[in-house]
């Protein structure tokens, strides 16, 4: 028997929140969607999958929950619109069509569905199952929970009963939180730095803000495995040194690449969820064999490790909700290689399906598996070229060759591409990416009568006397908390119900002051 949906008072995760925020500030979408396909190739019984699909859900009640916010705290709710389970005749079309037709369909966070089945018939023999959740209720790890548990309950096994709820873990997480804020505050205290420079092959803007995307995809040499080992570093390790060496090639100094850590327990391995925490990681500048800049490069990732559970914004100030921490990001999983079993047909996964959006300017996606590493670079193709997103992979692979062959070279002798001049790049204009002359609109009524309870709102969140009309949110520490504890504290008390995304545009008391008075003129 499963665990409950939520038990009272649960609350949803601190990177579900963050999420949840940037998603009502309309800078989320589809870039939050995970696809995941499986092709079955044999007699499949459809009635028997698609009842597996179901006892997944019940298996794992995050696939069915939405979030609403509730006297400024946001809880984990039994979603409006479960997760629609269906099958489809779809003789003769293309797989990945059918894929990217369903990565693009709506989930809501707040009512649901936050995540889809459907079950196509391309031919009599040949089925494809496609499954797409949101990010707040899905990562890397459940794509591999998911299908082991279809596998399972295709074949009529039962399926595990979870340790405890999603909401249990939340406490342990955020217990675990408090007693680390302190000290991740002076950790990243001198290492943050929110910097929007960046020089790449073709690069004509910098981006940390959700778009469509484009991708190349490759594999990356055989050999790393072995070379890793001799340098003493993980495989992940090494592609993410072979990353910081090339930009730093490129005449990037010091910049940051931000990855996708894992969060997950032991009490929280078997869950289907969102468990993974993004943080920058700085290398500083390369020097010596590779090998050496290489161990460099992971003592600081191990530094950055004991934080994993701590959100960068909530230990520093001036982070604004955004679908990337810097423009430059990477996920690498690691896959043990066990194939899913579904009796009597032969299933093939694709774990690296593509929603056909790009979390920031460039993110590079990498699948490590006994079979091979399978890597994509996603790149935004309104700033960053095909031809120089395909230069940059040419670079990598030279780079990661030379590297797996030699493995304590010296970083002189090894083949890395010339500066790239520095340009005319244009970053995004204000919080939001849109003209700002246009996005606010504030200054169209007087303020002047509502600062002042603002400004004791504003007090009592950060619990601080005496802010400044036009302080900055962000630069004072507000995170997406502060964000949502300050519109329910203007709804009750003012009556007024303020949008996520004029936090984005007038982070400020005289910004909220102005919309207000605005609100209030229109009321009336």
């Amino acid at each position: 028997m499963s665990p409950t949906l939520t038990g009272e008072g649960e609350q949803a995760s601190l990177a579900q929140h963050g999420m949840w925020v940037t998603e009502r500030m309309g800078c989320g979408g589809q870039v939050y969607h995970m696809p995941l396909a499986i092709h079955f190739d044999g007699p499949l019984d459809a009635d028997r999958l698609l009842a597996a699909c179901h006892d997944v859900v019940r298996a794992h009640p995050q696939l069915a929950t939405a979030l609403a916010e509730r006297d400024a705290v946001l809880r984990p709710a039994l979603a409006a619109v479960p997760p629609p389970i269906g099958f489809e005749d779809a003789t003769g079309r293309e797989a990945g069509e059918l894929v990217d037709r369903e990565a693009s369909l709506d989930l809501d966070l707040g009512t649901g569905p936050t995540a889809r089945f459907r079950l196509f018939r391309l031919a009599p023999e040949r089925h494809l199952l496609v499954v797409v959740a949101h990010h707040a209720v899905f990562d890397g790890m459940s794509k591999d929970l998911l299908v082991r548990g279809l596998a399972d309950a295709y074949a009529g096994l039962p399926l595990p009963v979870l340790p405890l709820t999603y909401g249990e873990a939340v406490d342990r997480e955020n217990t675990r939180v408090a007693e680390l804020l302190d000290e991740a505050a002076a950790f990243w205290r001198d290492r943050w730095q929110d910097r929007q420079d960046l020089r790449l092959p073709g690069l004509t803007g910098v981006s940390t803000r959700a778009a469509a995307g484009e991708a190349v995809d490759f594999a990356l040499p055989a050999g790393l495995a072995v070379a890793a080992d001799k340098m003493g570093v993980t495989r992940f390790e090494l592609v993410l040194t072979a990353v910081h060496t090339l930009l730093a090639a490129y005449g990037n100094e010091d910049a940051a690449v931000s990855v996708d850590l894992s969060t997950r327990t032991e009490e929280t391995r078997g869950h289907i969820g969102l468990f993974v925490n993004e943080l920058p990681v700085r290398a500083g500048a390369p020097s010596g064999t590779f090998a050496d800049f290489a161990r460099s490069v992971r003592g600081e990732l191990r530094a950055v490790y004991r934080f994993r559970q701590v959100p960068l914004a909530r230990a520093v100030g001036g982070v604004s909700p955004r679908t990337a921490l810097t423009p430059v990001s990477v996920s690498y999983r690691g896959r043990d290689g066990s194939a899913p079993e579904f009796p009597g047909v032969a299933a093939t996964v694709d774990w690296m399906s593509f929603n056909h959006q790009v979390r920031g300017t460039l993110h590079l996606q990498v699948v490590d598996a006994p079979d091979g590493i399978t890597a994509r670079l996603q790149f935004n193709p309104a700033i960053l070229s095909r031809s120089g997103c395909e230069s940059l992979v040419g670079h990598l692979l030279a780079l990661l060759g030379a590297v797996a062959t030699a493995p304590d070279a010296d970083l002189s002798h090894l083949p890395l591409p010339a500066p790239v001049e520095s340009s005319s790049v244009q970053t995004e204009a204000g919080r939001s990416g849109t003209d700002p002359a246009a996005a606010p609109r504030t200054g169209e009524a007087d303020a002047t009568p509502y600062l002042a309870e603002v400004a004791e709102i504003w007090s009592e969140v950060f619990k601080r006397p005496d802010i400044g009309p036009d302080e900055d949110l962000f630069d004072l520490g507000g995170h997406s908390l502060t964000i949502v504890e300050i519109i329910a504290k203007v709804r009750e008390r003012m009556d007024v119900e303020l949008s996520f995304d004029l936090f984005f545009d007038e982070p400020t008391i005289a910004g909220v002051a102005a919309e207000v008075a605005l609100l209030r003129e229109e009321a009336c």
